[in-house]
C-alpha cells in the first residue's frame, strides 16, 4: 500500500455560532490543508498519483473558500464552520474529484494554528 499527501493552505474568516468564547467573534486563520490519498499499484511511471495533479484537484476546491467569510457560504449557513466541518467539506468535495483516478482519499486534515489540527476520514 501506498501513502501520497500534499500540503495546501487557504486565508478566511469565520465565527462559530453557539459557541462561548473569543471564537464567536469574527476572526480569521491562514488554515493549512493536507489531503492523503493511498493505492496499491503505482503507473507506470512508478507513481500513486501525480503530486501537481492532486495539488490541483485540492486547489480547485480550496480557491472557493479563499478570502472569504466561511459563514457566507451556502453549506455553512447552518453548519458551523469548526475545523471539523470544515475538514469533512473538503474531504466530501475531493473525493468527487478524484472518483476517476486510481488513488482511494484516505483523510483531510486542516489546521487552524501551527497548534491546532482537526482531520476528516469516514
Amino acid at each position: 500500500m501506498y501513502q501520497v499527501s500534499i500540503q495546501t493552505h487557504f486565508s478566511a474568516a469565520h465565527l462559530l455560532r453557539n459557541y462561548k468564547g473569543k471564537c464567536e467573534n469574527l476572526h480569521g486563520h491562514n488554515w493549512k490543508v493536507e489531503v492523503t490519498v493511498s493505492t496499491e499499484t503505482l503507473d507506470e511511471t512508478g507513481m500513486a498519483i501525480d503530486f501537481t495533479v492532486l495539488k490541483q484537484k485540492t486547489n480547485s476546491i480550496i480557491k472557493q473558500l479563499d478570502h472569504k467569510h466561511l459563514n457566507e457560504i451556502p453549506y455553512f449557513v447552518k453548519i458551523n464552520p469548526s475545523s471539523e466541518n470544515i475538514a469533512a467539506y473538503l474531504f466530501n468535495l475531493l473525493k468527487e474529484e478524484l472518483k476517476d483516478t486510481t488513488v482511494t482519499l484516505i483523510k483531510v486534515s486542516v489546521w487552524e494554528s501551527d497548534t491546532s489540527k482537526s482531520s476528516y476520514f469516514p
